[in-house]
């Protein structure tokens, strides 16, 4: 409160009733809260249960004088800012020297002046509340100067990143450019189309880290509505734009019958796969075998959705850094840029869930990346059932060794 005239919430502590009468009834006339305790245990147990603004605390009490209390406030992180104002019938120096060497902030001497009491207490409500305020500034000043240096830190994490993986696709695309340039009239028809099709391939590969980065700004600025969500239909369309990649590394992707209703943000939950099924084609064994699920952790209220591959794992020591923004880990001689586990991070951050990975760093038996979301109230949670459709593959629209955990596919 900013306002001496603002009520403050006031504990007397003195073990004679008339002075406790007489103090409550001047500052309750002023328009303080005001408590009143008659012994120093009595006031540690009432500032533990509802810390007051102010205290006004004698020295002669019986069992615990005014000293020990005040002591003992100061040494306890959640009261030693309150300030106390001694009011005693003690009046040499050596009493004065000994309240404040305890914490006290201020003295006076009974018999008390109404006014001078008063003065005292508005002078420190207000030194109190400036004192307040300014820490929580200061708290905010140290949040904002804590979150600038991990941008800083992510941006010049960024740059790297970026400049790595814009210089490898550029340079095919410039290198395979001279070449046409300068002997394209000897070239045969086939090499000019391996020319062009490593072109268009760096080009690809250029879009893509842009639209990577446009995503990742876009997660940062943007909030929506986490609505329930159709995550056969999601899992699907992360396929569908995956399907050269799992027929490139034939790749058996094992779906479960059916899915809970989550709640979250269908295109950023489609990414969220579409980055660890991709993972998985690239990082799994050979041929990969990706086998998709969920379960609910104890304590309910969100769902785990996971990826399991089986390729030779994580080592622990360099799990805690896959998702820390634009890393890539050198272990796995996999080209290919670092946005992506981040990117993911982001969003099921942003959707009020975690990301995580599970795995023993043992060849073959690979590693399970998890993510997890809200679940949606009752009403929603009828299980969405299937995955492709059989006559899909059949028709050569679907993707290569699909299976199903189950034949069970009742909704």
């Amino acid at each position: 409160m900013a306002d001496g005239d603002v009520p403050g919430d006031i504990l007397i502590v003195d073990d004679h009733p008339a002075n406790l009468r007489l103090l409550s009834q001047i500052l309750t006339d002023r328009g303080y809260n005001v408590r009143a305790v008659r012994s120093g245990a009595h006031a540690l147990a009432a500032v533990q249960a509802a810390p007051p603004d102010l205290i006004l605390l004698d020295i002669l009490m019986p069992d615990m004088d005014g000293y020990e209390v005040c002591r003992r406030l100061k040494e306890d992180e959640r009261t030693r800012d309150i300030p106390v104002l001694f009011i005693s019938a003690l009046g040499e120096v050596g009493d004065k020297v000994r309240a404040f060497t305890a914490g006290g902030a201020d003295y006076v001497t009974k018999p008390f002046q109404a006014e001078e009491v008063l003065a005292r207490v508005q002078t420190h409500l207000k030194l109190y509340r400036l004192t307040q305020q300014l820490r929580n500034t200061n708290a905010e000043l140290s949040r904002y100067i804590e979150e600038l240096q991990e941008r800083n830190a992510e941006l010049d994490a960024f740059s790297h990143t970026v400049a790595h993986d814009i210089k490898g696709p550029l340079a095919i695309i410039v290198g395979y450019s001279e070449l046409l340039l300068q002997d394209h009239r000897s070239m045969s028809e086939e090499t000019l189309v391996e020319c062009i099709e490593a072109i268009r391939s760096g080009a690809n590969r250029l879009c893509n880290i842009v639209d990577e980065l446009l995503l990742l700004a876009s997660i940062r600025k943007a909030d929506v509505v986490p609505q329930p969500l159709d995550m056969r239909r999601i899992v699907d369309a992360a396929c569908e734009r995956l399907a050269g990649v799992i027929r490139q590394y034939r790749a058996e992707i094992i779906l479960p019958p059916q899915w809970p209703v989550a709640l979250g943000h269908a295109a950023w939950v489609e990414e969220v796969w579409a980055n660890y099924i991709s993972n998985g084609c690239k990082y799994g064994g050979r041929p990969p075998r990706l086998e998709l699920g969920w379960d609910q952790p104890e304590g309910g209220g969100f769902v785990r959705f996971w990826v399991r591959d089986n390729g030779d794992g994580i080592p622990p020591e360099l799990q805690e850094r896959l998702f820390v923004p634009f890393t890539r880990l050198d272990h796995l001689h996999v080209k290919g840029h670092g946005l992506g586990l981040s990117i993911v991070r982001r969003i099921v951050e942003k959707l009020n869930g975690q990301v995580g990975v599970e795995s023993e760093g043992i060849p073959g038996r690979g590693s399970l990346f998890y993510f997890t979301l809200p679940i949606a109230e009752e009403d929603s949670q009828k299980p969405i059932s299937g995955a492709w459709l059989p006559e899909r593959l059949e028709s050569g629209h679907g993707y290569p060794r699909v299976a199903l955990m189950s034949t069970d596919d009742n909704p």
